[in-house]
């Protein structure tokens, strides 16, 4: 029948997304190391400068934020979330916008180290993240 609505595509456990993330975790101390350590090693001793803490930390969420919203947006997928066959889309199964995409990663922060956004999926009726939910995007399983 080719008017059939496909079925929409199943969240991915708990478990597969928790290990997603440990495994995005591990992933980006290498981010950070080439992305923020190195750079500011290099600007210290080449320039014997020590750039202010604020100045640090925009530095540190810009590399972070590089790095999640730039595979999120090429092809919905980190590295570990290809490895976990997961897959993030919008609300509505499209490619998130930008807006939502940079949404997503501003309240993930909050919902993840909390712990409010992972035990929110428990209870959600699609198994979705509070930080999901909030801005308007979800993981599907791929496989």
């Amino acid at each position: 029948m080719s008017g059939a609505a496909a079925a929409p595509l199943a969240p991915p456990s708990i478990r597969r997304r928790l290990a997603s993330m440990l495994y995005d975790g591990v992933l980006l101390i290498a981010v950070v190391f080439f992305g923020f350590f190195i750079p500011n090693v290099v600007l210290g001793s080449a320039a014997n400068v020590l750039l202010p803490s604020s100045i640090l930390l925009f530095h540190f969420l810009l590399v972070v934020a590089f790095y999640f919203v730039w595979f999120w947006r090429r092809d919905g997928r980190t590295l570990a979330m290809k490895t976990w066959k997961i897959r993030l889309v919008s609300a509505d199964g499209t490619r998130p916008s930008m807006d939502r995409l940079l949404l997503r990663f501003l309240l993930a922060w909050p919902s993840v180290f909390l712990g409010v956004g992972i035990v929110w999926a428990l209870f959600d009726r699609n198994r979705q993240f509070l930080h999901d939910r909030l801005s308007g995007t979800r993981l599907v399983a791929t496989a």
